[in-house]
């Protein structure tokens, strides 16, 4: 391995050093290839990113100090048709020889293809950057204007370009004196309109242009942004940015700025003259809202028309298919307020977000009853979409449980059920597919022999449906809905096969762009485990230490062989039931724990569960698209479970099992708190670089009805989305060097960082270090120390993995290619955890969809 990787690396150098050798092979004699811009102010190198962006050229991108993507575009030919001729075309023995072999019509897509190859190279590649006098002229000028903006007026700038001694080669160097910046003073107004210089000074404690602060264009533009949004909500309508400006006076005030805020009346053009006319505060008269609007009935007559709370609701049939009060709730234009752009994008939102209507068109005219010209009608024109929507969806798959699998489903949409923009869906799910799993056996021979089905249904209502008015805690400007869901699925073959019940009724709002809300009020589920008796055939490495344990005792096995297996599940069963009642007493104090730790995993992933829980997830996030490449997320989310159960269980004197727990249904219900906080944060490093990160911790504590958490709700660490250099389920709990197939506990930590850079066109790199692990605190398991958090000493089990990634951009997912090294492992013996397994051979390889964070 050794020498092959030796190998590689050689290969690579050798390649890289033929490929530099060539990266100005393209260029004329006079062209000067761009290998480094640097700007100094005063003498001093400038370091700030922001400065640097704005030069026209850059050099060529690198990695690892080589222009791969330039040395791409020079493999292509500059003249390939004219290469293609001559070779292939004019040579008519060639030509011949070619036609006989491939025939004509494959000769000319042969000569097709190599000029198509060329194209790629072009395309994939990037153009050799030339040093050009026009572009170091033009960032100048631009660098003059960043400093010119940030302040400093008196600026000074120069230029040069410096050959290299290497052939056609040259770096740029940008000199810079600044001087001494301009300061904000007085800062004074002429507001022409009566109406707009009263909401001006009302508002003026909020101006973005400060008095004593460094001069700054943005500052003057972002207090253009606030006047217009301020005046277009406050009634002016008719308002528009370009009535403001600015008179900025710099004559002998010492480096000091005056500035008037300058404000226009408004322009009147009648015919060819041109008066002005100040402007008003507008209030909305009326509001007609026409529920079944098309461009194919926009001529026909009105047949049903309604009122309610002032609003004039018109359909084109002969019964309105909404109810008033549904429409008018997601319209937050109301007649005798005064006009506000936000009520509009409001009313937008919400309209979009009911599912039940197109993107809606709202127009506004003076009311011709108002002979003062300040009433204004709002008429909204809605198109519903179909009533019904159907969905099918197909794939294939392939994963640790199953070696091939087909997955279908399909879903209907149901629009409007009840007359209220109510929505009703209904999906249903299902799969079938091929496994070699081994606890099978004595089954039929099937080439599909595992399945799952499955279906929702979920109705939707866009209020919060609450006996109390919560209008004052989540108005509807928040986009508030209710949801109501139900669903079952049941799975064969698989693990311990099981059968699945749940039941929502969930509330969730939008109070921002930026920040979303969901209260699960309740959230029950209950989940049975249909094949018990193949618990050993699916946790193979509890079955094999079981098997060794009862070798070291004098159970008499059935297998009559020198190293005899206990057969599952009889065999399995009456060992474990010959250990708990004495009938074998010669077991080791080790293997007896062992054997302790092995029966309570058992009975603990065998056991069916019912989960009663509320939640709440707090959301803030702001990414506002797929290509956003700097943002902030962070997730809060906090679960409880069983407490109404727990108290109905007292008063009622419910039945209790042989551990002493209530039970429900024949099952014992569980209670625990949980608690989950997620992190993510992106810095936009520039071109395509970018450094991301991500924190995340989460516990949850059983008490009371339970003394352990349903798997369900506990943690795993590894995997493609978590820690790399180990497989999911793989990693922990703390330093047990994971016993289990399924490992999971219920406490975690993880953090992540990762450096994002492009390659090659759509193709990207990344480097990261991933830094987690999985504890059993305060559950049945905090008993073992290897599983366990009993203090921040434990945080030294914190494993880390660090690799390298290869993804390729679709623009709309990223396929993604991940090498994970184990960089530190707990699970080894302390002071031989470091770097100990960093190498291919004990490399995890991940393939995933979209980023992991």
């Amino acid at each position: 391995m050794k020498r092959l990787l030796a190998k590689i690396l050689l290969f690579f150098i050798f390649t890289s050093v033929i490929l530099s050798c060539s990266a100005v092979k393209r260029l004329e004699e006079d062209q000067k290839l761009l290998m480094k811009n640097e700007i100094f102010s005063n003498g001093e190198v400038v370091k700030n990113s922001k400065i640097y962006s704005q030069l026209y050229q850059e050099p060529n991108v690198r990695f690892l100090g080589i222009p791969f993507q330039l040395h791409y575009y020079n493999l292509a030919r500059p003249d390939i048709d004219s290469i293609l001729t001559v070779k292939y075309l004019e040579n008519e023995q060639k030509r011949k020889f070619l036609t006989s072999l491939l025939s004509k019509k494959q000769f000319e897509r042969f000569v097709h293809s190599r000029k198509e190859f060329n194209t790629w190279l072009k395309r994939t590649g990037e153009a050799p950057v030339i040093v050009s006098q026009e572009e170091t002229k033009k960032s100048l000028n631009r660098l003059k204007s960043w400093y010119w903006n940030n302040g400093w007026f008196n600026i000074e700038a120069d230029y040069e370009i410096i050959p290299l001694e290497k052939e056609k080669r040259a770096r740029v160097e940008y000199y810079v004196t600044p001087h001494k910046p301009y300061f904000v003073d007085s800062i004074k107004t002429d507001i022409s309109a009566v109406a707009l210089d009263s909401i001006y000074k009302v508002h003026e404690s909020e101006s973005k242009i400060i008095s004593g602060t460094k001069y700054n264009t943005l500052d003057f533009n972002a207090e253009r942004d606030r006047l217009s949004d301020l005046f277009r909500n406050n009634g002016v309508y008719n308002f528009d940015q370009e009535y403001i400006s600015f008179d900025a006076d710099t004559v002998e005030t010492n480096h000091s700025l005056n500035t008037t805020l300058i404000i226009q009346n408004r322009r009147n053009n009648v015919g060819d003259s041109v008066s002005r006319l100040p402007f008003k505060v507008h209030k909305i008269s009326k509001v007609n809202i026409i529920t079944d609007y098309t461009y194919e009935n926009r001529n026909k007559p009105i047949q049903d028309s309604a009122t309610f709370e002032g609003y004039n609701l018109y359909s084109f049939n002969e019964k309105m298919d909404f109810k008033p009060e549904a429409v008018s709730d997601a319209i937050f234009i109301k007649p005798g307020n005064i006009y506000r752009d936000l009520d509009r994008t409001r009313t937008y939102n919400r309209i979009s977000s009911l599912r039940v209507f197109k993107y809606p068109n709202i127009q506004y005219t003076l009311d011709p009853e108002d002979s003062t010209e300040t009433d204004l009608i709002s008429n909204i024109f809605l198109s519903p979409l179909p009533k019904y929507s159907l969905g099918f969806d197909f794939d294939v798959s392939q994963s640790n449980i199953q070696d091939f699998g087909i997955g279908f489903g399909g879903s209907l949409l149901i629009r409007n059920v009840f007359g209220g923009a109510e929505n009703f869906e209904i999906n249903a799910r299902g799969s079938i597919g091929s496994s070699k799993d081994a606890a099978k056996s004595g089954a039929e021979d099937r080439f599909f022999d595992i399945s799952e089905i499955g279906a929702d249904v979920k109705l939707s209502f866009p209020r919060i449906s609450f006996p109390i008015n919560t209008e004052k805690i989540i108005p509807k400007y928040t986009s508030p809905f209710t949801e109501m869901s139900l669903g079952i699925s049941t799975q064969r073959n698989i693990g311990l096969d099981k059968q699945t019940f749940s039941g929502i009724l969930n509330y969730n709002w939008k109070p921002s762009k930026l920040l979303f809300n969901s209260v699960d009020l309740l959230n029950i589920q209950y989940v049975r485990n249909l094949n018990i008796d193949n618990y050993f055939n699916v946790y193979r490495n509890s079955y094999e230490e079981l098997t060794q344990i009862a070798r070291r005792t004098s159970f008499v096995f059935n297998d009559p062989s020198s190293e005899p297996r206990l057969e599952i599940p009889d065999e399995t069963d009456e060992f474990i039931n010959s250990i708990q009642d004495s009938e074998v007493t010669d077991i080791g104090q080790d293997d007896f724990l062992n054997f302790v730790d092995i029966v309570e995993r058992k009975d603990r992933l065998t056991e069916n569960n019912l989960i009663f829980a509320s939640n709440y997830t707090y959301l803030w996030n702001t990414k506002e698209n797929l290509y956003d490449s700097e943002f902030t997320r962070f997730r809060f989310k906090i679960e409880t479970a069983g407490n109404i159960l727990a108290a109905l269980s007292k008063i009622g004197n419910f039945e209790k099992n042989e551990n002493g727990n209530y039970k429900i249904f024949g099952v014992p219900f569980s209670q625990y708190v949980k608690t989950e906080i997620d992190f993510i944060k992106h810095w936009d490093l520039g071109g395509d670089n970018v450094f991301a990160t991500r924190a995340f911790g989460g516990i949850a504590i059983p008490y009371g009805n339970a003394n352990s958490i349903p798997i369900t709700k506990t943690f795993f660490a590894g995997g493609p989305n978590d820690n790399r250099a180990w497989q999911a389920y793989d990693l922990g709990p703390g330093s047990s060097g994971s016993l289990f197939e399924f490992n999971e506990a219920n406490m975690k930590l993880a953090f992540n960082g990762e450096y994002r850079f492009g390659l090659l066109n759509n193709i990207k790199g990344a480097l990261f270090v991933d830094v987690g692990n999985i504890w059993n605190v305060l559950d049945r398991f905090d008993n073992v120390e290897s599983y366990s958090f009993s203090g921040f000493s434990d945080l030294k089990e914190l494993a880390v993995g660090s690799g390298f990634g290869i993804r390729y951009d679709f623009n709309f997912f990223v396929l993604r290619f991940d090498v994970g090294f184990k960089t530190y492992d707990p699970a080894r013996p302390e002071g031989s955890r470091w770097f100990k397994d960093y190498n291919f051979n004990n490399a995890v390889y991940n393939v995933g969809i979209n980023y992991p964070f």
